[in-house]
């Protein structure tokens, strides 16, 4: 298919820079002193969904280690980045708009020390805190490993109140300061706990249950109203684990779990992202049949004004490609053709009798097609007895390599029925969604798309396990 929405700078309209101005009073400063650090050049960023870092802004350490940041424009909420030389790199929240830090880049949560700014002392004084339990651990697995049955009993239950004693100090935080958004940040990193499942009528457990229950609250701990989630390493993760780990890979499985999840977000920013990363992903995904997402989506949020982000130009290409591809989806009766035989004679796909149908799409020309065609002969000799027929539709317009194409089916013994265009009457572009050769289509009975763009090396399989799928 063709990509449309992979630019997501395009598409969101995600500004790349925004420098500092003078003559007014800075809408933020942020001042920084880097122990052993001098004479360098800092970048400050920012994660925006799957990006890294997007930059903000720029600042020069003196011979002391100290820089500045400054600007204009306030900063828009977040997780940033401190990147330094070497891809080392500093994470910083941006809720305040005045204060300082000091670190020394050897081991900075240990040497953090903040000022004017509650959102990171919370952070970084939850990392020390994680970091000093996580070394208590350590120090107890090891001694586990060299114990006997008394002291490992010891060992297991120390391990036991650690664990005990990081979820008394992370409820406690978090219960505590609600509205931080470092505390949203560290909540949003968390899975849902998922309890017992209950007991069916039948005595057993719900089988089910934790995988549903995870499902459904997969996005509790994330505050879908915050614009800032969408600036920090989580939230992309967490949207690419659902679609792909969570959510039946199927298209309506897909578009109700879609319309289910964005109607949620009360917050301008993650609907963007949201709705771009869904129709994104399934553009261009390899899985047949995902174009339906694509044009759900496409009529749901672009066409309907609801991306109020995107310019009229993009809308213009998304509807020309739903256009072409709605009539083609999977379970829709394929755009009957008149094509002409190799003696002249009109045959229309229409009046293809068969079980199945291969609608093939190729060009004498084609060195892949070449290649390909004859073992599409070869299957169809083989299985034409299981009620297969091929319609193996030429592409050529051009008449005079009509002997071509002759010539080729003759060489190569093709038994099938070949068709060209003979009246020049089909738009196979706009029609099959043709922009390279050779494509296969897969028709039932009674014309009905069953199979898209699969190689001619897939159809053993297909016929011997995907048959397994019925369209209603």
């Amino acid at each position: 298919m063709k990509i449309l929405l992979v630019t997501l700078s395009l598409v969101l309209g995600i500004t790349f820079s925004a420098s500092a101005q003078k003559g007014s009073p800075d809408a933020y400063r942020i001042t920084m002193k880097i122990k052993d650090f001098k004479d360098s050049t800092v970048v400050l960023g920012h994660y925006y969904g799957n990006n890294q870092y997007v930059p903000k802004d720029t600042a020069k350490a003196d011979q002391k280690g100290n820089l500045v940041f400054a600007g204009k424009k306030s900063l828009p909420g977040g997780v940033y980045l401190l990147v330094l030389p070497g891809s080392k790199y500093v994470e910083v929240l941006i809720g305040e708009s005045n204060f300082s830090m000091e670190f020394d880049t050897v081991d900075v949560v240990k040497s953090m020390v903040v000022k004017g700014s509650q959102e990171n002392q919370v952070f970084y004084d939850f990392q020390k805190f994680m970091g000093k339990k996580a070394e208590e651990a350590g120090n107890v697995r090891d001694k586990l490993k060299h114990s006997n049955a008394d002291t490992a009993a010891a060992a297991k239950n120390k391990l036991m109140d650690l664990d005990k004693e990081i979820k008394a100090y992370r409820e406690n935080l978090f219960s505590q300061n609600p509205k931080l958004f470092a505390v949203k940040v560290l909540k949003s990193a968390l899975d849902p706990d998922v309890p017992e499942p209950p007991i069916l009528p039948n005595g057993a457990k719900d089988s089910v249950f934790a995988f549903r229950y995870f499902k459904n609250h997969y996005f509790d701990n994330i505050d879908l109203s915050d614009d800032r989630m969408i600036r920090t390493p989580v939230f992309h993760g967490k949207l690419d684990k659902f679609f792909k780990q969570l959510v039946v890979q199927m298209p309506d499985s897909i578009n109700r779990d879609a319309d289910a999840l964005i109607g949620k977000t009360k917050s301008p920013e993650l609907f963007k992202y949201m709705v771009w990363f869904v129709t994104n992903t399934y553009e261009n995904s390899q899985i047949m049949g995902m174009d339906a997402v694509f044009v759900h989506m496409a009529k749901t949020y672009y066409l309907s004004g609801k991306a109020t982000w995107v310019d009229s130009g993009v809308v213009a290409k998304i509807r020309d490609r739903v256009k072409i591809l709605e009539p083609i989806l999977i379970g829709k009766t394929a755009p009957n053709m008149f094509l002409t035989d190799t003696l002249g004679k009109l045959a229309p796909l229409s009046n293809v009798k068969a079980k199945y149908t291969l609608l093939y799409f190729w060009d004498p020309d084609c060195g892949h097609c070449q290649k390909v065609t004859p073992e599409l002969g070869e299957f169809y000799n083989k299985n034409r007895d299981k009620g297969i027929e091929v319609y193996a539709a030429s592409i050529i317009r051009d008449s005079a390599k009509v002997k071509i194409w002759k010539k080729y089916i003759r060489e190569k013994k093709l038994k099938f029925l070949n068709v060209w265009d003979s009246y020049i009457q089909t738009d196979f572009k706009n029609t099959y969604d043709i922009y390279s050769t050779p494509v296969l289509y897969i028709l039932d009975e009674k014309k009905k798309i069953i199979a898209k763009r699969i190689g001619v090396e897939q159809l053993p399989e297909f016929f011997n396990n995907g048959l397994k799928f019925k369209v209603d």
